[in-house]
């Protein structure tokens, strides 16, 4: 969401491909070991926490909306000292939070309606020609 794909484009190429096999590995169900809870913003949103080449990279994601992943947030992690996220970066993943679960909701709407006028297409059969 937002930027988070130019961000994850420049990080070093190493670094894209470390993240992008633990993304594959959170779509395909698993958990990375490299994974954990992002506190204070919703169930389900997850923090890959990566460090290649002496930095340090995060990428925060949210699992549990509907049938998507979406990548919140993703940045270089600059604080040599502690371990707390930014409150700036904590507000803007707070706020695609709030976007994805909008999309997630919009997007189940639109499999939703696009299956029952599949099926009710399906029930109702060929339509007969008119004369």
């Amino acid at each position: 969401m937002g930027d988070s794909k130019k961000n994850i484009q420049s990080f070093p190429k190493g670094a894209q491909k470390l993240l992008g096999d633990e993304l594959q590995l959170v779509q395909f169900g698993g958990l990375p070991k490299d994974a954990k809870p992002f506190k204070g913003i919703g169930s389900g949103v997850i923090e890959l926490a990566l460090r290649y080449a002496f930095d340090a990279y995060r990428v925060v994601t949210a699992v549990q909306l509907g049938a998507r992943i979406y990548v919140l947030h993703a940045f270089q992690k600059k604080s040599k000292k502690g371990i707390e996220t930014r409150k700036r970066d904590v507000d803007l993943i707070r706020k695609r939070y709030s976007e994805a679960q909008e999309l997630a909701r919009d997007y189940e709407k639109t499999q939703i309606n696009w299956g029952r006028g599949w099926l009710r297409k399906c029930l109702r059969g060929p339509r007969p020609e008119r004369l």
